[in-house]
């Protein structure tokens, strides 16, 4: 099955719920909380007119959903891409959710998106596509109310769009949002942080056998290289692992020998080029086949829904470590766990970003700055104090660290609500 029917056969709605649910069985929640927990508090779809370059109209259809704000504001990205749909959007939204509890930032959920090609549109149309969304539903936006940032199809340019429409309607608001460009208050690393904290968490856990990452020379093979999967393959590399195979929309490319890719050369590549496509002195690989490739950690970071019962017998890593949001169907999770393959859930290998989000959030709101030492270092602390409590979750109840990821995660929404008062 291709890649791409498997993601439109996939129900991202499903995968959610089957992790809520599992978690919610074992702590014992009430009918009542689990019904409280699993539906969002307000979701938005705004219709939103653009005036394009050649002077037509077009109308876009525009989500934000805002799952649960138990905890803080809510806090997701907003994503442009052509699939975006309400039933995604809101699964990513709880995901968000269980995230920010997780690693322990006063957040709750959301996610927004836009159903939109941006290789499509000119600067100037995204620009007023930007605009018009969040004039729309600016009202329900705000530091202490619902906190967008970057996601697929969006970058800090955008954000600062956000930030000057939002600030039209309120004065200057750089709290509004995050992932913005540091000279508008943005964190020195917010758009590295979900990649090398993806490194990180994946370090923590070699190091809990003793070993550390830069003496094992772990294969890697990466299916993404936007944000997210290229700074993951530059800090994995900074740190000796030898990344043999990546892709992107556009395909894929593999080492033609034991040896990894030299990544900043890529990264360079990508950057002149638009894809990892192409790259001298390598094989073609598809975005189907990168997955089942020969290596000790395979990270999927680019959409969901890629890890199904279809391949998951096929995968030949030792582990998973998940880089994209719902990466992993049910199914696979289970083939993965009879067969010794190692899972690290997306709630806590990719949750770098809310981590910053969180720090730059701070900084904006008092006025400060801190440099790139005190944000990594912040970074690192949340990280290592999630993973620690996941693993010895896990270790301690005999369960998977996705379960244990999950059950830590609702156990604090769950609580926030009974002390609110649900």
């Amino acid at each position: 099955m291709l890649v791409e029917e498997t993601l439109r056969a996939a129900s991202p709605r499903e995968m959610v719920d089957h992790h809520f649910d599992r978690a919610a069985e074992r702590l014992r929640l009430s009918a009542e909380m689990r019904t409280l927990l699993s539906t969002p508090f307000r979701e938005i779809k705004a219709q939103v007119p653009v005036r394009m370059d050649d002077g037509s109209l077009r109308i876009f259809t525009a989500y934000r959903v805002q799952h649960n704000s138990a905890r803080g504001p809510a806090k997701g990205g907003i994503r442009f891409h052509p699939w975006v749909n309400e039933e995604e959007i809101r699964a990513l939204a709880e995901t968000m959710t269980w995230k920010a509890a997780l690693v322990n930032v006063p957040f709750g959920g959301a996610k927004g998106g836009i159903v939109c090609d941006p290789a499509e549109l000119s600067e100037g149309e995204l620009e007023r596509l930007t605009r018009k969304f969040i004039s729309r539903i600016h009202r329900l936006l705000g530091p202490y109310r619902d906190v967008p940032a970057p996601d697929m199809g969006t970058n800090p340019q955008v954000m600062s769009w956000i930030l000057d429409e939002y600030s039209s309607h309120y004065g200057y608001t750089p709290a509004c949002v995050t992932g913005k460009p540091a000279e508008l208050g943005g964190a020195p690393d917010r758009m590295q942080a979900t990649g090398r904290g993806v490194a990180y968490v994946l370090s923590r856990y070699i190091e809990s056998f003793g070993h550390p990452l830069k003496d094992l020379g772990l294969k890697v093979v990466i299916q993404g290289f936007g944000n997210v999967g290229s700074h993951t393959a530059l800090a994995l590399a900074a740190e000796g692992c030898e990344v043999m195979a990546v892709s992107d929309v556009y395909g894929g490319i593999a080492s033609r020998d034991r040896k990894g890719l030299p990544i900043p050369a890529l990264a360079a590549y990508v950057r002149e080029h638009g894809s990892v496509a192409g790259f001298p002195d390598t094989r073609p690989v598809d975005n189907e086949e990168i997955l089942t490739l020969d290596c000790d950690v395979l990270i999927p970071a680019a959409v969901e829904c890629v890890l199904h019962q279809g391949n998951a017998p096929r995968v030949q890593a030792r582990m998973v470590v998940e880089a994209a949001n719902l990466p992993t169907m049910p199914e696979a999770d289970e083939i993965f766990a009879r067969r010794g393959i190692t899972v690290i859930p997306d709630i806590l290998a990719n949750a770098g970003g809310v981590v910053v989000s969180y720090l730059e959030w701070t900084q904006n709101l008092q006025q400060e700055e801190w440099d790139e030492n005190k944000t990594e270092a912040e970074l690192r602390r949340y990280l290592s104090r999630a993973f620690q409590e996941v693993s010895a979750r896990a270790e301690a109840e005999r369960i998977s660290l996705r379960q244990a990821a999950y059950e830590i995660a609702i156990e604090r929404v769950a609580q926030a609500e009974r002390l609110r008062g649900a």
